[in-house]
């Protein structure tokens, strides 16, 4: 097994508490199911938000799926001119028998445009 990491983005359609927990959740659990990633697989994870994102942590749509026994950890975006608003970052470490170029990195609606170079 190697440790990977494997990206992902969502753009939220607004600041809201529960829709960003349906949006994170809805992230999260196309990565594990598109790398064939166990909750158990999984070594920690990043989650950033952008500085116009306030009504709670990303990390909390984790922990609402379950996934209580993993370090996550959620910080700020840089506030850049321009950038798009309103969305939520992950980075998460895994144990996968995967190379890295079969890891499958998930960027949901609008957010595809942060990474057309990776985004499935």
């Amino acid at each position: 097994m190697a440790v990977r990491a494997v990206r992902g983005a969502v753009q939220l359609e607004r600041d809201e508490a529960e829709h960003m927990h349906e949006q994170v959740s809805e992230l999260l659990t196309v990565i594990l199911e598109r790398n064939a990633i166990a909750v158990d697989d999984l070594i920690s994870v990043i989650f950033t938000a952008t500085p116009d994102l306030h009504s709670d942590f990303p990390a909390v749509a984790a922990r609402k799926l379950g996934i209580t026994d993993v370090p996550l950890v959620c910080a700020q975006e840089l506030d850049i001119a321009g950038a798009m608003p309103r969305v939520v970052r992950i980075l998460a470490h895994v144990e996968t028998g995967l190379t890295k170029g079969e890891v499958s990195h998930v960027y949901l609606g609008a957010a595809a445009a942060l990474r057309k170079d990776i985004a499935q």
